[in-house]
């Protein structure tokens, strides 16, 4: 791990000093003094808090807190101290370059396999976003594949953005299916396909469940290999949540209907544009909804009823809402999600917008992702018995201008510094001789 500079973190020699001897491998047992603390979890931030840490865990947050005998102290100076972003939609660690296929693991368009696919084998801890999303405040994200040959795209992953090889928290964390324009294309072209199909293959799983041995008898003519009804079987029973995107009113309340046939199914609506239209039948369903709150706009006909309000107006009808960033560079900028939090709470203040309060909406940062994955008692706060996930700001994490000025995941220190960072000073002001070829002219 490479120090992190004095210039960076502005926190003081000893802070300093205490990350860049902190060894890799091991996690610090700290605590973060006088610190206006966020716990995470919707509540008020904490003036003068303190944040314990010990054994990669979280022991004690909030005002008031004895610092044990042993502890490192690590003062705060009034600094803003928060859980780690968790991204709530992504494809950190699927893709380096876009455009290079040899890098992007994101979709697998080829195979025979949809449901059983799972992405943690292809998941690179030192591809170059994981560091950069990191110096961003992101310590954990959902991770979730883009699609495969059939309606279902695969089984995502929970991961950490620590700078080691153990990228992966919870494999097979969810399944990812896409409705509306994009599953009726894989689906053969109509929205009454998608949920055709969609039918059948659960439909099918369960029959595997009862007797596994029929799939073999179905030949050719088999709707699912092995491995996807293994995975499906997990979605029936609730064990592995559904992740959905799905934009239009419409496709949102017929999703909601499959519980009909499906009860158990654990269902969590990704995108949904136009889930204000019908925030209250979301909200009654008990379905949690991760929003990108910048589509603002329609970018196709599902999305005709796109608007900033979407979030707060969802809500305020009592859905369970997380921000996130999709159809926006899900694999490098995870960190815009801040800004589009930070958005939120600025819409409280127009006339006839509706956002949300800044405890809520960091909370749709951190808590909220983590209940909508099930995993909400071991990442997304500062409670005890949390991860200990913690990040120093500069500023409000709200504000546009703001940055991480020290990172701990898992109660190790990591580094702020990115390929980016490091090609910027090899470059800025380079010495003779110490430029590239190209650069001889």
């Amino acid at each position: 791990m490479s120090r992190l500079r004095s210039t960076r973190t502005g926190l003081g020699g000893a802070l300093v000093a205490a990350l860049a001897l902190a060894a890799p491998a091991a996690a610090q047992d700290i605590a973060i003094t006088n610190a206006k603390l966020v716990i995470g979890d919707g509540s008020a931030p904490v003036e003068g808090g303190t944040v314990v840490v010990r054994g990669g865990k979280v022991v004690a947050a909030g005002a008031g807190v004895a610092v044990p005998a042993g502890v490192e102290r690590i003062d705060a100076g009034g600094r803003w101290v928060t859980p780690g972003i968790v991204a709530a939609f992504s494809r950190v660690g699927l893709v380096e370059v876009d455009a290079v296929g040899g890098t992007n693991d994101r979709n697998a368009p080829r195979t025979r396999f949809a449901a059983g696919l799972d992405i943690a084998p292809a998941l690179n801890p030192m591809g170059s976003p994981v560091a950069v999303n990191r110096a961003s405040g992101i310590t954990r994200a959902i991770v979730a594949p883009g699609g495969s040959s059939n309606l279902f795209a695969g089984q995502g992953a929970v991961v950490d953005l620590g700078d080691d090889m153990d990228m992966v928290t919870k494999p097979r964390a969810l399944q990812f299916v896409a409705f509306g324009e994009d599953g009726s294309a894989k689906a053969g072209g109509s929205r009454a396909a998608t949920f055709l199909l969609f039918r059948e293959q659960l439909l099918a799983a369960r029959s595997y469940a009862r007797n596994p041995a029929a799939l073999a008898e179905w030949g050719n003519d088999a709707m699912l290999q092995r491995a996807d009804a293994d995975a499906l079987v997990r979605v029936i029973d609730g064990t592995t949540p559904l992740f959905v995107r799905v934009d239009r009113a419409a496709d949102i309340v017929n999703v909601l209907k499959l519980r009909q046939e499906f009860p158990a199914l654990k269902l969590v609506l990704v995108g949904a544009t136009e889930g204000w239209l019908v925030a209250r039948e979301i909200a009654a369903a008990r379905v949690p909804v991760l929003v990108s709150p910048l589509t603002d706009l329609p970018g196709t006909f599902e999305q005709l009823g796109a608007t900033q309000s979407n979030a707060g107006r969802l809500k305020a009808a009592g859905v369970d809402v997380s921000v996130g960033v999709f159809d926006d560079d899900d694999a490098h900028k995870m960190g815009y999600a801040t800004q589009y939090a930070g958005n939120l709470v600025a819409l409280t203040r127009l006339p006839g917008a509706s956002g949300m309060s800044w405890d809520q909406a960091f909370a749709a940062l951190t808590s909220a992702p983590a209940r909508a994955v099930g995993m909400e008692g071991s990442i997304g706060s500062l409670r005890p018995g949390r991860v200990g996930d913690v990040v120093i700001w500069d500023n409000d994490p709200l504000e546009l201008g703001s940055r991480p000025t020290a990172i701990w995941i898992d109660g190790k220190a990591q580094s702020l510094t990115t390929r980016q960072d490091r090609l910027r000073d090899r470059y800025a002001t380079p010495g003779e001789g110490a430029l590239p070829k190209a650069y001889d002219r």
